[in-house]
């Protein structure tokens, strides 16, 4: 698929489209600039951060990249242990929860930045993760990242992030099995997220529940604006947007 055939945003009937991007930020301690121009060209509805800052006025430095990436802050950050999700003023929030998972002795702290938003109508779950380095502590997640869509009980959801693990993974062919992998039901752009300087593996992904379409997901390349330095000098992950088609909530019947 070229990449001028994602499909923008909108709301059509019976469906909304929207774009969803998952993106790495290593604490935004690189290009913050390019960071920005790099998240604004991708024009998402939803944005799925990973390694938000966490420490000193994190809150201040989520703010300032939403605000330069012509968006508002959701959910997540420090409360969420490094995930964090933006939105564009087309999501309207119903609630947001950031889990804090459980600490292994030794390892970093985990967690997920969820919501349930509706869009053009459509109502639906969102998360964002950064699973484990740890290969069990990993596939352990992953089953916990299941449980808690299930748990925001909505029609339908989207989750990604930095797996930390290939497709052969057992952390990621669990979320593959229960979910849609979005770059292997419809692959567009590149596929290696990591590194930007030599995209070799593939570690962070999109997920999207059974019930909605997938148009198209993959590493964005020729965006207006942004340049092949700037994925580079971003930070150390490269971003991965996803365009879907959710159903909208069935209409009210009238009362009797």
């Amino acid at each position: 698929m070229p990449l001028t055939d994602l499909p923008a945003s909108r709301t059509e009937n019976g469906s909304a489209v929207i774009r969803v991007l998952s993106y790495n930020i290593r604490s935004m301690r690189d290009d913050t600039a390019a960071l920005a121009r790099v998240i604004r060209a991708c024009d998402p509805d939803l944005v799925l951060i990973q390694e938000a800052p966490r420490f000193f006025r994190w809150r201040k430095a989520a703010a300032r990249l939403a605000a330069a990436s012509d968006l508002v802050v959701l959910s997540g950050g420090a409360t969420a242990a490094g995930p964090l999700l933006l939105c564009s003023l087309r999501a309207t929030v119903e609630r947001t929860e950031d889990v804090l998972l459980p600490l292994t002795p030794g390892l970093h702290r985990r967690g997920f930045a969820s919501a349930v938003v509706r869009v053009g109508g459509a109502r639906l779950g969102v998360l964002s993760c950064h699973l484990s380095l740890q290969a069990d502590e990993r596939e352990a997640q992953a089953g916990m990242l299941l449980d808690h869509l299930a748990a925001l009980d909505v029609p339908h959801a989207v989750a990604g992030g930095d797996l930390n693990d290939r497709p052969d993974g057992r952390a990621f062919r669990r979320l593959a099995g229960a979910l849609q992998d979005c770059w292997a039901v419809r692959p567009w752009g590149g596929e290696y997220t990591s590194t930007p300087v030599d995209p070799h593996q593939r570690i962070d992904a999109v997920f999207a529940t059974r019930g909605v379409e997938v148009l198209g997901c993959g590493v964005p390349a020729g965006l207006v604006g942004v340049s092949g330095a700037d994925l580079v000098a971003a930070t150390d992950h490269l971003p991965v947007l996803a365009a879907l088609r959710v159903p909208t909530d069935p209409p009210t019947p009238p009362l009797p």
